[in-house]
């Protein structure tokens, strides 16, 4: 059960109460050591062909919108206006594989930024997030 205790305060600082359905998702998107590229709807397969007892699609979905909503994770939308997300926060790109309909990550120093516009009157800006459409050369 230790193990399960870093799942279990992940949750709690998200507002969350740590269900056993709840801590299963915790410990799947974090127990890793590459980063983890999802839309919910694949969340939901991934882990539910799985395990005998499902978890409902309301449960993946309210768990991760609290998980980004506590920094937890990041939301990308694609230009298909599909959103993924990552369990890498750090300030990073990707490219979007159209074909595969997969995010694969670009290190921040590998894309400068020049001349950004200013921010609206009382905004900042927070973060950057350049999404790059690929498909497949078949020269």
């Amino acid at each position: 059960m230790k193990k399960n205790l870093r799942f279990v305060e992940k949750l709690r600082s998200s507002g969350l109460r740590p269900t056993k359905q709840r801590v299963k998702i915790a410990e799947f998107l974090f127990n890793r050591k590459k980063t983890f590229h999802f839309t919910v709807e694949e969340l939901d397969q991934l882990i539910n062909n799985k395990i005998n007892e499902k978890i409902s699609l309301a449960t993946f979905y309210n768990t991760v919108h609290s998980f980004k909503k506590a920094g937890h994770l990041k939301e990308i939308l694609t230009s298909n206006n599909k959103s993924y997300f990552d369990t890498n926060i750090s300030s990073h790109h990707h490219f979007y594989d159209l074909k595969n309909k997969e995010l694969i990550d670009i290190q921040q120093k590998e894309i400068q930024l020049k001349n950004l516009p200013k921010a609206p009157s009382g905004k900042k800006i927070k973060d950057i997030d350049v999404v790059i459409n690929i498909e497949t050369d078949y020269h």
